[in-house]
């Protein structure tokens, strides 16, 4: 069975909307398919924002102590229903959901190989001493491959900042680089890069994707991950080129098109391997076309449930 978790949380952002997406993709859904979000029970994860209100936004971790907080929340929830036999399916608000998600995955097999394939314009590889902003999206897969990336360190985070941090890493590596793939990645800064080419991280570009094929990516990264147990797709809809919509917190000229992300998760969905999927960063209040974001957000979340439910009944 799929369940959907709503796990809305918009503080690791650096603009205020995201958690917003999930309602914007209800009422997207009320002109193309109004029963879907009726036949789907949604389990919400419990953001305290008063948690996030007291706290001071610490430079190189804003809000960082709440978000570790919900890391723990998400991975609870993302546990459970994995040890029901179950496919967690996220709508999450902003990307430092995702540590959540991955840590949920490591928890309910701990002894299972995982591999994790982030579709995004960005690497989300940075760590508080790393990154430029120290907004925490940027950072969920580094926690994952607890890698602080000291190398290229710019920052001196607070003791504060850092024992958060190391919660949210957790007590055991999650994730091993030779079994994570980007596709569509096309901003990064210097550390990231440096970590890219440190572990041979394969990232498939527009480019390579529209050369090759979306089927030829896929069984690239089938191939990469052959050795894995199970196989998360986080999809960041900023992954998708402007054209689509503006409706994400941090838009990049030259991504997918809207029918390339919709071959992408197909084949990704209709993969045995993959046993938990994520969307995450739809920010209506920034969408410049009304609720376009939503709409495409919601054609693919229609789709790919779709392709979810009919693998289960095979």
């Amino acid at each position: 069975m799929i369940q959907l978790i709503g796990s809305l949380s918009e503080i690791g952002a650096g603009t205020r909307g995201s958690s917003l997406g999930l309602q914007a993709m209800q009422l997207a859904s009320l002109s193309t398919n109004p029963q879907f979000f009726k036949d789907q029970h949604i389990e919400m994860v419990r953001e305290d924002n008063a948690i996030m209100h007291r706290e001071n936004p610490a430079l190189h971790g804003k809000y960082i102590v709440a978000i570790a907080d919900m890391y723990d929340r998400i991975s609870s929830h993302v546990k459970q229903v994995m040890s029901a036999g179950d496919t967690p399916f996220l709508i999450s608000g902003d990307h430092s959901n995702a540590g959540g998600s991955i840590a949920g995955i490591h928890q309910a097999f701990p002894n299972k190989t995982l591999g994790v394939v982030w579709i995004d314009a960005h690497t989300d590889l940075h760590s508080p001493y790393t990154s430029p902003s120290g907004n925490v999206h940027g950072m969920p897969l580094a926690t994952a491959i607890a890698d602080d990336n000291l190398a290229s360190a710019t920052n001196q985070p607070s003791e504060a900042v850092v024992a958060a941090w190391e919660r949210m890493k957790g007590p055991s590596q999650r994730l091993q680089t030779k079994h994570l793939a980007f596709v569509g990645v096309r901003s990064t800064e210097v550390p990231e890069d440096n970590l890219l080419k440190k572990y041979s991280i394969p990232n498939h570009t527009v480019a390579s994707l529209r050369q090759e094929g979306v089927a030829a990516i896929v069984n690239h990264i089938k191939i990469q991950m052959q050795h894995c147990d199970h196989v998360y797709v986080s999809f960041d809809v900023d992954s998708m080129d402007p054209s689509v919509s503006y409706g994400t917190g941090t838009p990049v000229e030259g991504g997918l098109r809207l029918e390339e992300a919709s071959d992408l998760l197909q084949m990704l969905a209709s993969w045995d391997k993959v046993s938990c999927m994520e969307f995450t960063e739809i920010n209506p209040l920034l969408d410049l076309k009304g609720n376009a974001m939503g709409e495409a957000a919601f054609a693919l979340l229609d789709q790919t449930v779709e392709t979810l439910a009919d693998r289960s009944h095979v």
